[in-house]
């Protein structure tokens, strides 16, 4: 079974917010990448942390992860790959399996001393930490990526997949962060099925049932990078 909830490790140096999903492939790098983009335009010195990223290719002497690349890109820290994505996994499946496939034990301790690496530079004020899947994906037999949210002591941020199912997604998720401690600093909808319907009416019922504030509706994008989608999307909420 995994263990409970732990508390915040007391406030990091830096703010921030940690970025998480109703499901894989929502868009959360997309979003994560739009938020880098919006925070700085608002005048604050961003770091990024993609903690674990599961799915990896050479490049010259080291594996990278193409979410972990971006986010590197986006930061306006001066800061290397390994500190953007310390732990690195090769094959595109659920962290906790690569990992025993790599005999590289996956446990929190680790990722918290890895994130407060990037939480506690002085050249940085505020930190998008991306997750990876879902809220609640392992680590190991008992622990999970939502503990290191709740250690960071990060608001979050839900990425929303709209598409057939979504609120379901969206409120037990929220309902899941609600229980670990986590407050909700908003929720981003993100468009990946350009033929979903009554798209409409379910951004209205997500509008009126989320307890967080809507940072943006990311429209479904024909080339979807992190400059385009920073366009639908406020931190002011964020911010505050």
């Amino acid at each position: 079974m995994w263990i409970g909830w732990l508390k915040p490790w007391g406030k990091a140096v830096a703010d921030g917010c940690f970025v998480t999903g109703t499901d894989t492939g929502v868009g959360k790098t997309l979003v994560a990448g739009g938020l880098l983009l919006r925070v700085a335009r608002a005048g604050l010195r961003t770091g990024a942390l993609k903690p674990v990223a599961a799915g990896a290719f050479r490049q010259g002497d080291q594996w990278v992860n193409e979410d972990g690349l971006e986010l590197a890109r986006l930061s306006s820290a001066d800061q290397s790959y390994e500190e953007v994505n310390p732990v690195v996994l090769e094959a595109a499946i659920a962290p906790h399996i690569a990992a025993a496939q790599q005999d590289r034990p996956l446990l929190l301790d680790e990722l918290v001393g890895a994130a407060r690496r990037v939480t506690e530079r002085e050249d940085v004020d505020f930190v998008v930490v991306e997750g990876a899947g879902g809220w609640l994906v392992p680590l190991n037999d008992h622990e999970t990526l939502a503990d290191l949210a709740a250690a960071l002591g990060l608001p979050a941020v839900l990425v929303v997949g709209m598409k057939l199912g979504c609120l379901s997604h969206a409120m037990l998720t929220v309902h899941a962060i609600n229980t670990a401690g986590v407050r909700l600093g908003g929720w981003v909808a993100s468009c990946i099925d350009p033929d979903m319907d009554v798209l409409q009416e379910n951004l209205a019922t997500l509008r009126e049932c989320m307890p967080g504030p809507c940072l943006g509706v990311v429209e479904h994008l024909a080339e979807p990078t992190a400059e385009a989608a920073a366009s639908f999307i406020d931190v002011g909420a964020l911010l505050k």
